[in-house]
């Protein structure tokens, strides 16, 4: 069978879940109605000293979420990183994105920028099938949240945005010609030069590395949700997505290390990576990457055993790539819809 086929099947799998889960939807009364706050958090610490220096305390950041917003606010941002997420790992193991029934919504619905030729999003021609099984079944598990946001979120979810997966040189969004952002971060982080590109769907190696920078800062996303939200079918149903990516991003960063042994780039090019995001979103450094050959980083917690996170405005920082306060640009080159938009800036 095709890997298009195999993923349609994995679409029907998705639809089961959600014809499952329509009972506890029924439970949540509509999101608009349930109020709350939310400081989306994230990961932890990754200065030099060896082994690892314990990162600082949970706390909100410098810019914190706003508050009075509801939990409909809540579940749209996390919504918004979702289609993120969803259609890369989409158009990673089939060569398409998420279904056109799920970008609907409120607000300015947008596509998904792939870009031309070298870096354009596409489906990985993977040599690992032990990495391809991976991807397969993490783009399913995205595909479902993304459901089932939208049914808990009913006639009050938001659409997708503009988002560009493209690690192309330059692509179009509108009048402007904005750099791909995988190749707009991985230039950042110094991971390529000036001008050169980095393509996450050229390789095993680039994909994992793709996967890095997005599902790193959606687990830290999620963190904050389990402490602010104030409906308790909300809050058991978002614990249940943050355990979900939690699993996600330890075999993205266990799958990393161990290739790392025979390639040991890779643990510079995390390191950089980390780094870069850490100067994204301010102070203090929320950051860890993934050790080196000795000794290993694979579950990027607190002295405690907890998850970290970062604020609203600090995840956006880091997905627009802008360490400035500002409403769009890097892989949401429009912004985002919803209320939780901007920004935290410096």
């Amino acid at each position: 069978m095709s890997d298009k086929m195999e993923f349609l099947d994995l679409m029907e799998r998705a639809e089961t879940q959600r014809q499952a889960r329509r009972s506890f939807i029924r439970l949540c009364g509509g999101a608009a109605a349930m109020t709350g706050g939310l400081s989306l958090l994230a990961a932890c610490d990754d200065d030099d000293d060896p082994p690892f220096p314990p990162p600082p305390p949970p706390g909100p950041g410098p810019s914190p979420t706003p508050p009075g917003l509801t939990d409909a606010d809540v579940l749209n941002f996390a919504l918004q990183l979702e289609y993120l997420e969803g259609n890369y790992y989409s158009y990673a193991v089939s060569g398409q994105g998420i279904p056109a029934a799920l970008q609907t919504g409120t607000g300015a619905q947008g596509n998904v920028v792939t870009g031309t030729g070298p870096g354009a999003a596409r489906q990985v021609s993977f040599t690992d099938p032990v990495l391809q099984q991976y991807a397969r079944e993490i783009a399913f598990d995205e595909i479902g949240h993304i459901t089932f946001l939208r049914n808990a979120l009913g006639s009050a979810a938001v659409a997708q945005p503009v988002i560009n997966l493209s690690g192309s040189a330059t692509i179009t969004v509108g009048n402007t010609t904005p750099v791909g952002a995988f190749t707009a971060a991985a230039r950042a982080a110094g991971v390529v030069g000036p001008n050169a590109i980095f393509d996450p769907f050229a390789s095993d190696e680039n994909f994992l590395i793709g996967s890095y920078l997005l599902t790193d800062v959606g687990v830290s996303a999620y963190r904050g949700a389990a402490r602010l939200i104030t409906n308790k079918t909300f809050l058991e149903a978002s614990a249940g997505i943050l355990a979900t990516e939690c699993y996600h991003d330890g075999v993205i960063r266990a799958e990393l290390w161990r290739r790392g042994l025979t390639a040991p780039s890779i643990y510079s090019v995390i390191a950089q990576v980390s780094a870069a995001r850490d100067a994204l979103d301010g102070t203090p450094d929320l950051d860890q990457d993934i050790g080196n050959a000795s000794v290993a980083n694979l579950i990027p917690t607190d002295p405690g055993g907890l998850v970290l996170g970062r604020t609203a405005p600090q995840v956006l920082n880091i997905v627009y790539l802008n360490p400035a306060s500002t409403q769009g640009g890097g892989f949401f080159p429009t912004g985002v819809n919803g209320t939780i938009r901007s920004s935290g800036g410096p």
